[in-house]
């Protein structure tokens, strides 16, 4: 019988997990390797983090294969509540999107906070751009500016125009090898190493504001939705450990994201 007990331990244990779906700028940027083992020791549960972009995470929340998605695009994430994926939206955390670009700058957006005025500008000079082309949160964002600036991108994209299909460190990698622009969020930026010739050109528009959610993932739907370990994750991430745990994650002093649990309309 202490052989079967003890035999079983391991498996009863290795229960305790959940899977959380979830964007490469959460997980490139280092805060998941920073936060998740708080969260663990605290309560014994293991999260399994699936990076991918906000829409591939979203579709798998939708199949029932992960138990909370952790994203941000935010009329993504209202829509898959109200379609039933999702119980309820709650607000975590923000930072900023910036347009990279190199130093020279050749389609000269530099200093200027205009994020629309910028494209328009990269799209005129025709200078080379990177796209995540992921169905990302940030490409979503980099689709929506390039609708401001009244540019049909799918229509007037060029060779200059390049679609990665790859998370945000790898799209910074090859805007790296081919001194292009691209849309970034800050926090991978700062993460980032590889550098290069690149800089921050663009940045504090308001409409580059990154707000990100978390969501649980309807159990009402998925009968394999860890509805108590995924709702004991949002409750600790939104808690006042969870969010003074967020503030906490810097590198070189530099904070990566800014807590904001509860903010009405975020």
């Amino acid at each position: 019988m202490t052989l079967v007990l003890s035999a079983a331990a391991p498996a009863s244990l290795a229960q305790k997990f959940i899977t959380v779906a979830s964007t490469t700028s959460t997980e490139q940027s280092g805060l998941f390797k920073y936060l998740l083992p708080l969260f663990e020791k605290k309560t014994g549960i293991q999260v399994r983090v699936v990076a991918l972009g906000t829409g591939q995470a979203l579709d798998m929340g939708k199949r029932g294969d992960a138990d909370v998605v952790f994203v941000h695009a935010k009329p993504l994430e209202e829509k898959f509540v109200a379609e039933g994926y999702g119980v309820k939206r709650f607000t975590v955390m923000y930072n900023d999107f910036v347009v990279i670009g190199p130093k020279p700058d050749p389609a000269k957006v530099g200093g200027t906070r205009d994020v629309v005025a910028a494209f328009q500008k990269i799209k005129a000079a025709q200078a080379p751009f990177v796209s995540r082309g992921d169905k990302s949160g940030t490409h979503f964002a980099e689709l929506e500016t390039w609708k401001a600036a009244g540019i049909d991108i799918a229509k007037e994209r060029g060779p200059w125009y390049r679609e990665t299909g790859s998370g945000m460190g790898p799209a910074l990698n090859s805007a790296s090898g081919m001194n292009a622009y691209i849309l970034a969020d800050r926090g991978t930026w700062i993460s980032f190493r590889n550098r290069g010739e690149l800089a921050i050109l663009v940045e504090g528009d308001e409409r580059l504001f990154n707000q990100y959610g978390i969501i649980l993932v309807n159990p009402a739907r998925h009968l394999s939705v860890k509805k108590d370990l995924g709702q004991a994750f949002i409750d600790w991430v939104i808690s006042p450990e969870g969010q003074k745990a967020i503030a906490g994650y810097r590198i070189g002093g530099e904070q990566l994201f800014f807590p904001n649990a509860g903010r009405q309309g975020a």
